[in-house]
Order: C-alpha cells, then sequence, then structure tokens
C-alpha cells in the first residue's frame, strides 16, 4: 500500500465562525436543537473569510437557503472509540455519533444562510463555538443532501423508546468546588 498519509495536504481556516457560543456548554447539540439554551431560539452568527479568499468565491451562495459547514473542533482533546451520547443508551462507537472527539476533530454542520455580505456569510442555527475554523463551504442540495426516509440505526431506537426527535439541549454547567471551573 503507498505512503497516503506523506501525500495528504496540509488545510488551512478559510473563515472562522463567530457565534454567540463560547462555551461548549452554551451550544446545542445539533443546529436545529435548540430546547435548554440559553435564549431557546435559533442563534444567528456569520462566518467571516480569512484574507485571501476572494468574494467570487462565495458570492454564487446568494440564493440557497442551507450550507454546509466543514469545520475543525479545535477545542478537541482526544478521543475514544466509544463514547456516551446525550441521548442517553450508554455507550456507542464514536463512528456511530456526533461526538466532537473524534479521530480527526473534523464536523460537518448544516445552516441556514440568510445573507451574503462582503466577506461575511450571516447564518442561522448555528451550533460552533465562536472562534471555530472553518474548513470548507458546500451548498446544501436538496435532492443530493435530504434522505428523510434513511434509518438511523441506533438512534431509531431511542425514538420508539424517547418519542421522535428527543435530543436533549444542552446540559446544565457542572459546579466546581470552591467556584473554581
Amino acid at each position: 500500500m503507498p505512503d497516503v498519509l506523506s501525500e495528504l495536504p496540509a488545510y488551512s481556516p478559510i473563515a472562522f465562525a463567530r457565534s454567540p457560543y463560547a462555551r461548549r456548554i452554551d451550544a446545542p447539540h445539533q443546529p436545529t436543537v435548540v430546547e435548554g439554551t440559553e435564549s431557546g431560539e435559533t442563534a444567528e452568527a456569520s462566518i467571516e473569510f480569512v484574507e485571501g479568499i476572494p468574494a467570487a468565491a462565495f458570492r454564487d451562495l446568494a440564493g440557497f437557503e442551507r450550507i454546509w459547514l466543514v469545520f475543525a473542533f479545535h477545542r478537541s482533546e482526544g478521543w475514544k472509540a466509544e463514547v456516551r451520547p446525550p441521548r442517553g443508551g450508554g455507550k456507542r462507537s464514536v463512528l456511530a455519533t456526533r461526538s466532537p472527539h473524534r479521530p480527526n476533530a473534523i464536523g460537518l454542520s448544516a445552516v441556514e444562510l440568510v445573507a451574503v455580505e462582503e466577506r461575511i456569510l450571516r447564518v442561522r442555527g448555528m451550533d460552533l463555538l465562536d472562534g471555530t475554523p472553518i474548513l470548507d463551504i458546500k451548498p446544501y442540495v436538496p435532492y443530493a443532501d435530504a434522505f428523510p426516509s434513511s434509518r438511523a440505526g441506533w438512534i431509531d431506537a431511542i425514538d420508539a423508546a424517547q418519542g421522535q426527535h428527543s435530543a436533549p439541549g444542552p446540559k446544565r454547567p457542572r459546579r466546581t468546588p470552591h467556584g473554581l471551573g
């Protein structure tokens, strides 16, 4: 097998997320699950492009209702083969979850595109922390990206037991001794 690792490109952010979420505990688990967040509403945020990314690279996003954000989980602290998802049900294989602690700390999020401005995309429904590096942006194409009748493995079993789309909102901050934390 060829040494493909030596042939992989290095990635640099093309933009950074500017969101109201400073800490993981503040952000929703998914862009559309806002129950338990401070406002209980879908947050508005922005994507600010870095110098060197010309407007010609993103101007034709105008008219798309949603976009995919490919990003780096820049605060991830390593990973484990199994994690406990917030929906419960015991440990699950990390690659069968949306945990931020992954072998490669890369994430994918679909957000609503509100406006395309000079060097900024205005978005709604962001679940990213402020300052998250955006590696790529792709348009959401409904006929190619939506599969509403697809099975969702262990999540279907939890939905059957707890009710469909029973994902929890963010956890409450943990109390730490002597006000530390």
